[in-house]
C-alpha cells in the first residue's frame, strides 16, 4: 500500500514556494568572485541567468566592520590567493559599494534572476533590506552570531541559513533565535566549509538529520569540485542548491578554485532538472511506456506439445514461455489436472476457455 509522504512546510521567496514538493531552488553563488569589479559582477549575473539559475548571490560587507587587522587568512584562502595577506587586506579588495549593489539589483531585474546576498553585519543587512533583497542568505560563520540573526529575522524577509562548521545544538540555538524574533520563513542548508571540500567529508545524509530535527526545508551549499555531489544532493532531497561559480577558475581570489565555470554551471542546472524529472511521485507502478515491453518480456503458460480435446493437463504438457499475453505462470497450479475443451497446437497460449 502506498503511504503518503509528510513534507516540511515551504518557505516563500519573491512569491515562489520553495520546499520538497517544488523544483529545486538553484542559487548561483557569485560571492566575491567579481574580485571587486562591478563589470565582472554584472557579467556573473549574465552567466547565472543564461545558465538557468533561480537566483544569483553576492556577499555584502565592509571589511573594516567584518575583521580586525590581526585576523589571518584561512589556509584555503592563503593557498587560493597565492599571497600572504591579512583578512582585512584581502576583503578590502573584494568589497562592492552601495552603488554597485544598486546596479546589480537593477541588472538582475532586467535578466529576470533573483538578487540575493549575504550580509555580514547589521548595517549591511539594513542596506540590503533597503534594496528589497528577496531573501537573506546567512553564512555558516554567522550561525553563532545571534544578535545578527535576531536583527535579520526581525526585518521579516525569508532566511536561508548555511550550517557549515556547526553542531546540531548550535543550529538549534540559531533556529530558536530566529523563531523567537518572529520569523518562521527559514530554510537550512547543509554545508562543509572548506574550499574545495572533499567528497568524503560532505556527509549528505546530514540533510535528513536537519530536516528531521527542525521540520524546515533543507538544501545543500556545495563546495566540492565538479557537479556530481551537487546533483547527488538533489537526488537525496535538497530543495535548495547553492553552488559557487566564476567566469574563470584560474583568476586570483579565495573562491575561484572551488567554483564552476559557466559551461559547468549550465550543465549542473540542466542535470538537476533531469534528476527532478526522474524522481517521480514515489508510487511503485508500471510506467505507461512499459506496457508493451511487459507483453514482450513477461511469460505465459503455453502448451508444450499438440494436445487433443479431453487431455488432462500435466506438468510436462505446460511450458512457460514468452510472450506475456496469456495466463501468467502463477496460474499453473490451477490448470493442472484440468481437461482441454478442444484440440490445441503446441505453443498455444492457454486461456481459461481452453479448459474445463
Amino acid at each position: 500500500m502506498h503511504q503518503s509522504v509528510s513534507y516540511p512546510a515551504d518557505i516563500e521567496i519573491a512569491g515562489r514556494p520553495v520546499g520538497a514538493r517544488h523544483p529545486c531552488f538553484v542559487i548561483a553563488e557569485a560571492g566575491v568572485n567579481h574580485n571587486g569589479s562591478l563589470e565582472r559582477a554584472l557579467e556573473l549575473v549574465d552567466c547565472a541567468a543564461e545558465a538557468g539559475a533561480d537566483a544569483v548571490k553576492f556577499q555584502t560587507f565592509s571589511a573594516s566592520r567584518l575583521v580586525t587587522s590581526e585576523a589571518a587568512q584561512a589556509d584555503y584562502q592563503r593557498q587560493n590567493m597565492g599571497q600572504e595577506l591579512s583578512q582585512l587586506e584581502m576583503l578590502t579588495q573584494l568589497e562592492l559599494s552601495v552603488e554597485d549593489h544598486e546596479a546589480l539589483v537593477e541588472h538582475c531585474r532586467k535578466r529576470e534572476v533573483l538578487f540575493l546576498s549575504t550580509p555580514f553585519d547589521i548595517k549591511s543587512a539594513d542596506s540590503l533590506d533597503d534594496l528589497q533583497v528577496a531573501a537573506f542568505k546567512i553564512a555558516s560563520g554567522e550561525i553563532t552570531n545571534l544578535p545578527l540573526l535576531d536583527h535579520m529575522a526581525r526585518l521579516g524577509r525569508p532566511l536561508i541559513m548555511s550550517t557549515g562548521m556547526s553542531r546540531l545544538g548550535e543550529v538549534e540555538e540559531a533556529v530558536q533565535a530566529i523563531q523567537d524574533a518572529g520569523n518562521n520563513n527559514l530554510a537550512l542548508l547543509h554545508c562543509v566549509s572548506n574550499y574545495p571540500a572533499d567528497a568524503k567529508d560532505v556527509n549528505l545524509r546530514a540533510m535528513h538529520t536537519l530536516q528531521s530535527a527542525f521540520g524546515r526545508p533543507v538544501g545543500y551549499s556545495d563546495h566540492t569540485l565538479g557537479i556530481e555531489v551537487a546533483m547527488g544532493s538533489v537526488a537525496l532531497g535538497a530543495c535548495i542548491l547553492e553552488k559557487h561559480f566564476t567566469l574563470d577558475s584560474t583568476l586570483p581570489g579565495p573562491d575561484h578554485r572551488a567554483s564552476l565555470e559557466p559551461d559547468a554551471l549550465q550543465q549542473l542546472i540542466q542535470g538537476i532538472r533531469t534528476v527532478e524529472e526522474a524522481l517521480g511521485d514515489g508510487r511503485k507502478k508500471p510506467a505507461a511506456c512499459e506496457f508493451n515491453t511487459a507483453e514482450v518480456a513477461r511469460k505465459s503458460l503455453v502448451l508444450a506439445s499438440p494436445t487433443p480435446a479431453g487431455t488432462t493437463l500435466t506438468e510436462n504438457l505446460i511450458a512457460i514461455m514468452r510472450p506475456g499475453t496469456g495466463l501468467p505462470p502463477a496460474m499453473k497450479p490451477h490448470l493442472l489436472n484440468r481437461r482441454t475443451t478442444e484440440d490445441l497446437p503446441a505453443g498455444h497460449l492457454l486461456q481459461w476457455r481452453d479448459v474445463a
